[in-house]
């Protein structure tokens, strides 16, 4: 028995030396931390699968970067906050690309004078694509829930995909208020002006109805 203890007595004196030098080394930097419930995360996503292509003829002609905040408050009535509630700030960043559509364009869209010399070009309306969020740049900002939603978001997910349709829905509204159609349809105006001039033609555009 004495043996037996003897060799328990260094076994449990080396890991602690062994513990000792290692939690030195970790203190100097020439030890990566410790930690035996550490984490890895494994990507298991299945590649990319193309369900179909098609042919663009769109130019885009102009595009606009949004932010807004967005901020939701949900009640329940006869309940204080403090039990009930949540109040999300969602802060959305993206942009809204505006485009002249070719594809569709009519034969007697562009009238070329009998000498030649002339082309008038009658463009189709600018439109406005579905906002583009960007992921990296937007975020929830700030959370408020009662008691019962916290206990709540224990257990199931909580689901952002309302903070994203109304930030889209927002940026949508601030580019058809901000001038987005007019600049495109001024650039596009330009590009068709500099590569008609450059075959010969003097270009022109019919006189827009008054808004």
């Amino acid at each position: 028995m004495g043996v037996k203890k003897r060799w328990v007595r260094l076994g449990a004196f080396a890991l602690a030396g062994i513990l000792i030098v290692a939690a030195a080394l970790q203190l100097t930097g020439l030890l990566p931390k410790l930690n035996p419930f550490g984490t890895s995360t494994v990507d298991r996503s299945q590649p990319a699968v193309l369900q179909a292509v098609r042919d663009l003829s769109q130019y885009h002609a102009a595009v606009g970067d949004y932010q807004v905040i967005v901020d939701i408050e949900k009640d329940v009535k006869w309940v204080p906050a403090s039990i009930a509630g949540e109040r999300t700030l969602f802060v959305a960043a993206g942009s809204v690309d505006a485009y002249v559509d070719f594809g569709p364009i009519v034969e007697n869209a562009l009238t070329v004078s009998e000498d030649r010399r002339t082309v008038e070009v009658r463009l189709p309306e600018p439109q406005l694509a579905k906002p583009n969020l960007d992921n990296q740049r937007s975020y929830v900002f700030g959370q408020e829930r009662g008691l019962v939603d916290r206990l709540s978001a224990l257990v199931t997910v909580p689901q952002q995909q309302q903070f994203y349709v109304a930030a889209e829905k927002r940026i949508a509204d601030a580019a058809q208020r901000s001038g987005l159609i007019e600049r495109a349809r001024a650039n596009t105006k330009a590009m068709l002006t500099g590569m008609l001039t450059a075959l010969g033609f003097q270009v022109t555009f019919p006189a827009e109805p008054a808004g």
